[in-house]
């Protein structure tokens, strides 16, 4: 049974399909039990030999809209150092309810017409996710510092300018498609540099 289709498949797999592929409950538990199938979320499985996040997999079988952003990203990128106690992911305004995950997860609500300004995927410990660009996840950081807080999107500010090299246009450009970002962003610059 460890040949099965779903346990040599990459992407997780519901408790309907298991039995649709004629995997049935006793003998997906069996599974669960010797090790060879991991639960990631309710009713959501993976095989547990992937080397995957099952955080992330979970998030991204379940709103694949959902883009990290904020906090999250910075970290990601190398940014800031700081350790958040939730993913934080976006999803666009008017986008169907942000599904129940068994990971802690911040979710953000960002326009829907600049959703997909800076907006791409990485494999992320194993997982094809998207993600916002460094680029956007500074400007994000000045843009929503009432949730980011002064001190971290500066950080992020240093850390990009320090370690991309990346001239400031390249922030001001995205900056001018969001709102409320370029001002709070071009103020951190002229002081910085």
């Amino acid at each position: 049974m460890l040949d099965h289709p779903l346990l040599l498949s990459e992407l997780p797999f519901t408790a309907k399909q298991a039995r649709t592929q004629g995997l049935d409950p006793r003998r997906l538990a069996a599974l669960i039990a010797r090790g060879a199938v991991q639960q990631i979320g309710r009713g959501l499985y993976m095989p547990a030999a992937l080397d995957i996040d099952p955080d992330l997999a979970e998030v991204a079988f379940r709103a694949p809209l959902a883009t990290m952003c904020l906090t999250s990203a910075l970290v990601h990128y190398g940014l800031i150092d700081d350790i958040p106690t939730a993913l934080e992911l976006a999803l666009p305004s008017g986008a169907p309810h942000r599904p129940p995950v068994t990971t802690p997860v911040t979710w953000r609500v960002f326009d829907a017409g600049t959703f997909s300004v800076g907006r791409g995927e990485e494999n992320i410990r194993g997982v094809t996710f998207p993600v916002y660009s460094p680029e956007r996840c500074v400007v994000d950081a000045f843009r929503l510092r009432g949730y980011t807080g002064y001190e971290t999107a500066t950080k992020a500010l240093k850390a990009w300018l320090s370690h991309r090299g990346n001239a400031p246009a390249t922030l001001l450009d995205i900056a001018r498609q969001l709102p409320r970002a370029i001002g709070p962003l071009q103020q951190a610059l002229e002081i910085l540099l």
